[in-house]
């Protein structure tokens, strides 16, 4: 393969500037067959991709923090996850859940009850997308309860589907045109603390975000017997890694249960080990009725799960639920895999531990260079929001913009976040070489450092 003589070679290596004429190519072809609406993030055409280190069509080879945004995150077609996805495929594609029982869909549910939070008794259902479990999440507590409310944070995202993009807590680019939403949706401040929203400084504002849901939403917006549940990412992703107080889904679980309604959590982006831990909500100690995944769940392949309270599940209306790819065996089989290289290899310990040696650095960044307002997230999963001016905390997309296009040039490949697009986030492989982690460090710096 011939990734893999240029990995022994050097990483990154640029020999034309990006994009280079094959990836301008595919530009132009794209430009032309596919809507802008499909939005592009890195201007080059891909061909290879190995662990944590990905070419292009024009031979660059780069350092990948990206991860597909979170999806390989044990790295690029890794030979046993490659081999399983084979011999799967030869014994059979597809079968199709609701025509007929096959194993990998029936262990693929009986694992992820067992490996979720929650000493309950679970049952889980299969899907092919985050926003498609999202939207199942939501079905299965209003066919329980009867109840159409749900209430969700600003700043979030659940996805690009109508349900789930009622949800998302931001309106550009995932709802530019595309109102009305969809009805029953409420929205309260999440505990976004380096700009929050009541204009307080943590620990001394006593979680009033979490408050106020009762305090204020309760009471003004939708009455508690009409609300079905809450759903939350643990750490919000595409809102820039925003990680709340240890406290706050203590209060919101306390919440849910004295009113009677239920907490789903969204860990399709910090799943499987994302955050230094199997599940980011474990850093919380709280246990959700409901869980949605996806993402890193298997590797690439379409795939995503919800998991719930046996009560909320065990009787949902026969063939309200599920759809035709639903729980494909490969990706399931895939995902078993995925689990077992998780535990096996010890991979949760591995990302506590890159995200230690990660923050260490990123904090260092913020002491040098003031246009670093912020470093925050779990584990790994860790984000610099950069700003003009570090008091009045004015948000600067264009140095992120800016470090990106120099990023990439250097042969690093970075995703930005927040809600002012103001965010670079670090999403590499979990399984990336220690030093491979340095090179994309020095290439950050020197691009910080270019912008300051």
């Amino acid at each position: 393969m011939m990734l893999k003589r240029c990995v022994m070679e050097k990483v990154p290596n640029i020999i034309t500037p990006p994009p280079g004429p094959r990836s301008r190519a595919l530009l132009e072809e794209r430009n032309e067959y596919v809507t802008p609406g499909v939005y592009l993030v890195t201007p080059i055409g891909i061909e290879e991709s190995k662990g944590a280190v990905v070419r292009d069509v024009d031979g660059n080879v780069y350092i990948d923090f990206t991860s597909g945004i979170g999806v390989v995150s044990l790295g690029h077609c890794r030979d046993e996850i490659v081999e399983t996805i084979c011999s799967q495929a030869r014994r059979y594609i597809h079968q199709c859940i609701h025509v007929a029982n096959y194993e990998p869909y029936l262990k693929l549910a009986k694992r992820l009850t067992e490996i979720t939070p929650g000493s309950f008794r679970k049952r889980a259902l299969m899907l092919n997308s985050g926003a498609e479990a999202v939207e199942n999440a939501v079905k299965i507590v209003r066919q329980y309860t009867g109840r159409p409310g749900i209430l969700s944070f600003e700043n979030s995202f659940h996805g690009r589907t109508y349900m789930a993009m009622s949800l998302t807590g931001k309106w550009d680019p995932y709802k530019v045109g595309f109102g009305p939403y969809v009805p029953g949706v409420y929205m309260t401040p999440y505990a976004y603390c380096y700009r929050c929203p009541f204009k307080l400084e943590y620990p001394d504002c006593g979680i009033i975000c979490a408050l106020h849901i009762e305090k204020s939403i309760l009471k003004t917006q939708v009455p508690p017997r009409e609300l079905a549940a809450i759903i939350a990412e643990p750490v919000q992703g595409e809102g820039g890694f925003i990680d709340p107080p240890l406290e706050f889904f203590k209060e919101v679980k306390r919440i849910c249960t004295e009113q009677g309604f239920y907490l789903i959590i969204d860990e399709i982006q910090t799943g499987f080990a994302r955050t230094g831990k199997m599940w980011a909500i474990e850093h919380y100690g709280v246990e959700p009725d409901v869980m949605v995944m996806a993402k890193a769940i298997a590797s690439g392949l379409p795939l995503s799960a919800v998991v719930a309270r046996d009560e909320l599940i065990r009787d949902s209306y026969p063939g309200s639920l599920g759809g035709t790819y639903g729980g494909n065996p490969i990706a399931c089989a895939t995902a078993l895999k995925v689990i077992e290289i998780i535990e096996r290899e010890g991979i949760v310990e591995r990302s506590s531990s890159l995200g230690l040696k990660l923050r260490k650095r990123l904090e260092e960044l913020m002491e040098r260079y003031e246009i670093i307002g912020d470093v925050r997230g779990k584990g790994p999963m860790l984000a610099m929001e950069f700003v003009k001016d570090r008091k009045t905390k004015e948000p600067h997309p264009e140095a992120v913009n800016q470090i990106m296009r120099s990023s990439l040039s250097k042969g690093l490949l970075l995703l930005k976040a927040g809600l002012y697009g103001n965010c670079v986030r670090l999403h590499p492989p979990l399984t990336i070489e220690d030093e491979l982690i340095e090179k994309g460090l020095e290439i950050i710096e020197a691009s910080i450092k270019e912008v300051s």
